[in-house]
């Protein structure tokens, strides 16, 4: 019996390959080239599944071009490189992976906000040009973090593991805002209070950006929004690019309107807007909220899960969308 063919769009760990190769004849792309959406389209051909990341944008055109493809796994929580509602109406199914990161994505945008309200960067390239030469008593003085009041914006899982972080752990005041409320035992685990948006940003020291990327999501945080921070709050971005108007973040930081911001994400990711790389009260990193070993490992495997489990037994574990079998 021929093994149904799919595409692994990235390179991912070898034992995940070696695990999908036993159910299928798999294309992968262990040199890790970045594919153009015309390459991709062309891969697809004769592909019922793929597992793909955030780089690959799956569309009308590309479903269209490949009329056979069932299912589309995304190695991420995030799916805004998927046209859902197309995918939908071909008949494909789109997965994510949910929960497996949620512990890893919170640790380190907890991290990312203590190295952004502590100046940790800005001290290191300091220390790095060798311009440390005495000790002063407002060196590279911070914000405080323990008993200061975190703001979250989207109290999903990963807001909700951030909270809990907060509140337990460094004694913090958190405030959220949400598309709906929490449950009341939820926010109680938290110990969290639900706010308006202009509220939270108005009383937060620090707010934390962990809102899903939508058309309706797009610039939440603009210019309006970082006028109505505090001149010593931070802010910081593990959501997605697009969440932030990084232009309007730059001129803020460069202004002084706001203290600092710490972002894993960006608008046009790999690339990111030029005057963010010339304001010293900013920490970036590339997108690596998730990136450890044993989470990453976790993403893929679950990836490769929905593909196997969908394709052999018509029910995959994560899906996005309801479709009717092909």
């Amino acid at each position: 019996m021929t093994q149904a063919s799919i595409l692994v769009a990235r390179a991912i760990f070898p034992e995940v390959l070696e695990m999908l190769s036993q159910h299928f004849q798999v294309e992968s792309n262990q040199s890790d080239e970045v594919l153009s959406a015309e390459v991709l389209k062309q891969k697809m051909h004769g592909k019922v599944g793929a597992l793909t990341t955030g780089s690959e944008r799956i569309d009308a055109a590309l479903l269209q071009a490949n009329p056979q493809l069932k299912i589309v796994a995304n190695m991420a929580v995030g799916f805004n490189n998927f046209d859902v509602p197309a995918m939908t109406a071909a008949g494909v199914l789109a997965t994510n992976t949910p929960d497996v990161l949620t512990e890893t994505t919170a640790d380190f945008g907890f991290g990312l906000l203590m190295a952004t309200a502590r100046r940790m960067t800005e001290s290191e390239h300091y220390l790095r040009k060798g311009l440390w030469t005495k000790w002063s008593y407002d060196m590279f003085a911070g914000a405080e973090v323990h008993g200061s009041t975190l703001g979250i914006l989207g109290m999903g899982r990963i807001g909700q593991g951030i909270a809990k972080r907060a509140a337990h752990g460094f004694g913090m005041r958190v405030i959220y805002h949400n598309r709906s409320r929490l449950s009341t035992d939820l926010e109680t685990a938290c110990k969290a209070t639900y706010v308006g948006k202009e509220e939270l940003l108005r009383t937060a020291d620090h707010v934390m950006l962990v809102v899903p990327y939508s058309a309706e999501s797009h610039h939440t945080i603009g210019a309006k929004e970082l006028s109505c921070m505090k001149p010593s709050a931070t802010l910081v971005n593990i959501a997605r690019g697009g969440i932030v108007d990084d232009a309007a973040l730059a001129l803020a930081l460069k202004n002084k309107q706001i203290a600092a911001a710490g972002l894993d994400v960006f608008e046009g990711e790999p690339a990111l807007h030029s005057a963010l790389l010339n304001v010293p009260n900013v920490v970036l990193t590339p997108h690596i909220a998730s990136s450890t070993i044993q989470t990453r490992m976790a993403m893929a495997k679950l990836a490769a899960d929905n593909l196997i489990e969908f394709l052999s037994k018509g029910k995959a574990l994560t899906p996005l969308n309801q479709v009717t079998g092909k």
